[in-house]
């Protein structure tokens, strides 16, 4: 079978770790080339050089999604080389360190920061990077959310109301972008094997697996297909869809 990303762009973010680091590679391997945004700029240029060594094509930039300078000028500097944007994986989120505490017990400050990375900051790199996306005539937009907003994961508001307005805007997008023939979805994984999940209760994990119609733990590869197919052209009647990808723990 052919790759299925061959002579794309697709941007990235939160690409250093987890999830996002998963889709990149997956998007190169499909024949990508993949360029990959994370706060942490040593840790995502690294992996993006372990990329370039295995002969796939990657690079990495700094960016904070919560400070809209730091994603215009990143955008910015990225387009300068090669303008062509064909999809965009929206993978940076703040979720290590917001669990935990129910809804009397949040402070407005941790609130705000969740809101301002994981809603705003897909809001503003989707805005920053339009004029490309809107120029391929095809573009892909794949927003990241999480089946905690489907099923109301306790202890866990604010992160769960971020992912709930991300599925919200997804079908927004969709809506407003058609007419440019940019097809904008969203995945909605479950608890996932990665490095921001592992201050997670082993109840919460135990919950989820058994759960599961599936009954295993989830890893970041059971999700790659999936972007994959949304960010290809065999996905290119699809748009305004929540996918959620989390082994049959919520059905859809």
């Amino acid at each position: 079978m052919s790759h299925l990303l061959v002579d794309k762009r697709i941007v990235i973010s939160g690409a250093a770790r987890g999830l996002g680091l998963s889709f990149a590679t997956a998007c190169a391997k499909q024949g990508a080339e993949v360029v990959m945004l994370d706060i942490l700029e040593d840790e995502v240029c690294n992996q993006a050089n372990l990329l370039k060594e295995q002969g796939l094509k990657a690079s990495a930039w700094q960016i904070d999604l919560a400070d809209v300078e730091s994603i215009q000028s990143t955008v910015e500097s990225l387009v300068t080389q090669n303008d062509q944007i064909d999809g965009l994986i929206n993978c940076g989120a703040l979720a290590t360190g917001v669990g935990g505490k129910n809804m009397m017990e949040y402070d407005e400050d941790l609130w705000d920061r969740v809101m301002q990375v994981n809603v705003k900051g897909t809001w503003l790199l989707s805005k920053a990077l339009m004029p490309y996306l809107k120029a391929c005539k095809a573009g892909k937009i794949v927003n990241i959310a999480s089946d905690t907003a489907l099923w109301g994961a306790p202890n866990l508001m604010a992160y769960t109301a971020s992912k709930g307005a991300i599925i919200a805007m997804t079908r927004s997008m969709a809506r407003e972008l058609g007419e440019d023939n940019i097809c904008v979805n969203c995945i909605a994984p479950g608890l996932t094997i990665v490095e921001a999940t592992a201050y997670v209760p082993q109840q919460r994990h135990d919950h989820y697996v058994n759960g599961r119609a599936l009954n295993r733990k989830q890893y970041p590869e059971d999700i790659d297909g999936t972007a994959v197919y949304l960010l290809s052209d065999l996905a290119s009647f699809v748009t305004g869809q929540n996918i959620p990808v989390n082994g049959g723990f919520v059905f859809n």
